[in-house]
């Protein structure tokens, strides 16, 4: 289902099988998910109250209060011999119909989500993102502070809905030399867990500036081991012509 124009919030009919487990226990197990957009990026999934076990779910005193959902009723969730506090809520006076007989649970208190027999991370796959993964023989550049840390004619592009193209170079191509490695990881549930790098260069360290995914998700095998930079803070040439930095969240 569509929203209408009028609609506060985007809601839409998902087509996967959806599971989320808490100690060893399936909480919900639903083959009509709902896709609820609570922020432009990335949707959450919603379950029908009907394919949910309310019996491991404990309703609290406090509600919380969403400016185009309504008032959420909120739960506490037992499964198995684990609990997790505030991790479901419904919306059962909300202003939304389509939300009020659904459950919402909390992506990160939760153990474990399954899209049909695969475990997913991080948030659901928006069903209206695509990543394609090619392989180019573009000229590539980078510099930081007018230093060059990386020059390339084998980039892989890697195109994302919404964002702009990513780079990603082999390492033989980067001055690996101005690069320290970090602790910082973050997940993505198209590509995997990315490792980063700071860059020492023109006299100042750049936190994060770069990533790769060491062992990414099947879809995106064609990235492994490579390195990309975040265009938002660097000096991008390809063949030849200066790119402007593209302008979004991570800027």
């Amino acid at each position: 289902m569509r929203p209408v124009a009028d609609d506060p919030v985007r809601v839409e009919d998902g087509a996967k099988r959806v599971r989320v487990f808490l100690g060893g226990e399936v909480v919900a197990d639903t083959t009509q998910p709902k896709l609820v957009w609570e922020n432009p990026y990335y949707p959450a999934y919603y379950f029908p109250i009907d394919d949910v076990r309310t019996e491991l779910l404990t309703r609290l005193e406090s509600t919380d209060r969403s400016p185009t959902r309504g008032t959420a009723t909120l739960y506490d969730v037992k499964g198995g011999t684990r609990t997790a506090t505030v991790a479901a809520r419904r919306y059962a006076d909300s202003p939304v119909e389509a939300l009020r007989d659904l459950v919402r649970f909390d992506w990160e208190a939760m153990d474990a989500w399954f899209e049909e027999d695969e475990e997913v991370h991080v948030h659901p796959r928006d069903p209206h993102t695509r990543v394609d993964i090619l392989h180019s023989s573009r000229h590539v550049e980078v510099f930081v502070r007018g230093e060059k840390v990386a020059d390339s004619q084998h980039p892989t592009l890697l195109f994302e809905t919404g964002l702009p193209v990513r780079y990603y170079l082999p390492k033989l191509d980067v001055r690996m030399d101005l690069l320290t490695p970090t602790d910082t990881r973050t997940r993505c549930p198209y590509k995997g867990t990315a490792e980063y790098w700071s860059v020492t260069a023109g006299g100042e360290v750049h936190t994060d500036l770069v990533w790769s995914y060491p062992a990414p998700l099947p879809e995106s095998q064609k990235i492994v081991g490579l390195v990309a930079f975040y265009d938002e803070r660097v000096d991008l040439v390809v063949d030849g012509v200066p790119q402007p930095p593209p302008k979004t969240r991570f800027s």
